[in-house]
C-alpha cells in the first residue's frame, strides 16, 4: 500500500527569526545600544537625519524601525513630516511608541521589509539605520524601497562599518568578536543575540561594495561617507524615475 506524501515544511523565515531575537531584548535594547556603542549611537543618528531630504509635509519611512529612535528624531527635526515606521518586531514598535510625543505624527507598522505595505511612489524618503544588514536578501529590499519611492525621493542607509586595518582596526575586531558579545549577553541574558550582531557586522560588505549593490538595484548618485572613522558608514542615493 502506497503511503500518503507527508507535506513539505516551510523553511525558517531568516527575517522572522531575526526579528523575534530581538523581541527578546527588546527591554534592554537601548540602554545596550548607548553601552556598546558609547553614547556613538545618538550621533550616527543625528548624520543619519541631516541627511534627509523631504519636501514641506513629506512621507518618510522608517525601515527596520526597532524602537524609533530615528523616528524621533526625524519628528524634532522636520515638524511637518508624517512618519511611517515599520519593523516586522512588534515588541520593538510598542516600546519605540512611548517615546512619540504626538502620535498623529508616526504610524507604526509590523510589517516585512521584503513585501510593504505601501503604494506605489507614495514615499518622499526612506531611512534604514543598522537594520539593511538583517535582511535576507538585501536585493529585494532595494526593489521594495524603490518601489515606494517617489521619483527624485532619496535613500539613506545606516550601518556598521567592516575596519579591519591598523592598530585602531584591530582593537575594533577584537572589541566585536570579544567584549561586545559577553557586555551584550551579561545585560540581556541572550546569550546568542550579540554574537549574531558581531558575525553580521563582519560579514557586511565593505562600503564601496554596498555601494555597487545599490547603483545595481537602479539608484542613482549613490554616496558613501565614514563615520567614526569607518566604525559606521553612511549611504545615500536617489530614485531618478
Amino acid at each position: 500500500m502506497a503511503q500518503t506524501p507527508k507535506p513539505h515544511s516551510q523553511s525558517p523565515d531568516p527575517n522572522k527569526q531575526v526579528a523575534d531575537m530581538f523581541g527578546r531584548i527588546t527591554p534592554c535594547y537601548d540602554i545596550l545600544n548607548r553601552l556598546l556603542s558609547l553614547g556613538m549611537d545618538v550621533y550616527w543618528r543625528k548624520k543619519l537625519v541631516r541627511s534627509i531630504l523631504l519636501p514641506p509635509g513629506g512621507r518618510l519611512l522608517d525601515l527596520a524601525a526597532g524602537t524609533l529612535d530615528v523616528t524621533q528624531a526625524v519628528i524634532r527635526a522636520h515638524p511637518t513630516a508624517q512618519v511611517i515606521s515599520v519593523d516586522l518586531s512588534r515588541p520593538m514598535l510598542k516600546k519605540g511608541r512611548t517615546k512619540i510625543d504626538d502620535p498623529r505624527r508616526a504610524q507604526a507598522v509590523c510589517a516585512n521589509a521584503l513585501s510593504l505595505p505601501l503604494a506605489d511612489a507614495s514615499i518622499d524618503c526612506v531611512t534604514i539605520a543598522f537594520g539593511i544588514r538583517n535582511i535576507i536578501p538585501r536585493r529585494g529590499a532595494y526593489a521594495e524601497i524603490y518601489r515606494v519611492l517617489a521619483p527624485g525621493g532619496k535613500m539613506c542607509i545606516l550601518e556598521f562599518g567592516t575596519m579591519r586595518n591598523g592598530i585602531l582596526g584591530r582593537f575594533y575586531t577584537r572589541y566585536l568578536h570579544s567584549v561586545l558579545p559577553r557586555i551584550g549577553a551579561l545585560v540581556s541574558k541572550e546569550g546568542n543575540a550579540y554574537t549574531y550582531l558581531a558575525g553580521t557586522i563582519s560579514a557586511f560588505p565593505r562600503a564601496e561594495a554596498l555601494g555597487k549593490e545599490i547603483a545595481e538595484a537602479g539608484f542613482a548618485d549613490v554616496d558613501y561617507i565614514p563615520l567614526s572613522a569607518g566604525i559606521v558608514w553612511l549611504h545615500t542615493a536617489r530614485k531618478t524615475s
